[in-house]
C-alpha cells in the first residue's frame, strides 16, 4: 500500500503519477495524518470501474435467478448474440 502526505501531490506529482502507472496501485494521500484522498492512474481506474459494473450485473442476474427468473438455454443465448452482432454490423455500415 502506497501512502503519502497530501503535500506530496503538489510537490511530487510526476513521481506519484509514475508510481501509480508502474504499480497499477492507488496512492493514498493523508492530511494531518488522516486518510484524505486516493489517486490512481486512469487505466487502473477504468479497469476497476469495468470490474465493478460486471460484478453488479452478475449479482443482479444471480438475484433474478434466485427469485425464480427464467434462464436461457445455450441455444437461445447463441441466437441472441448472433442477432446483436448482426445489429452492430448493420449500424456500422
Amino acid at each position: 500500500m502506497n501512502i503519502r502526505p497530501s503535500a506530496a501531490i503538489r510537490q511530487n506529482y510526476n513521481e506519484i503519477a509514475e508510481l501509480c502507472r508502474k504499480t497499477s496501485e492507488p496512492v493514498f494521500l493523508t492530511k494531518n495524518g488522516e486518510g484524505d484522498l486516493v489517486v490512481m492512474d486512469i487505466e487502473s481506474f477504468e479497469r476497476r470501474e469495468k470490474m465493478l459494473k460486471l460484478r453488479e450485473e452478475l449479482l443482479s442476474v444471480e438475484e433474478d435467478r434466485a427469485a425464480g427468473s427464467k434462464g436461457y438455454t445455450v441455444k437461445e443465448v447463441a441466437s441472441m448474440m448472433r442477432n446483436a452482432i448482426r445489429e452492430v454490423k448493420k449500424n456500422n455500415e
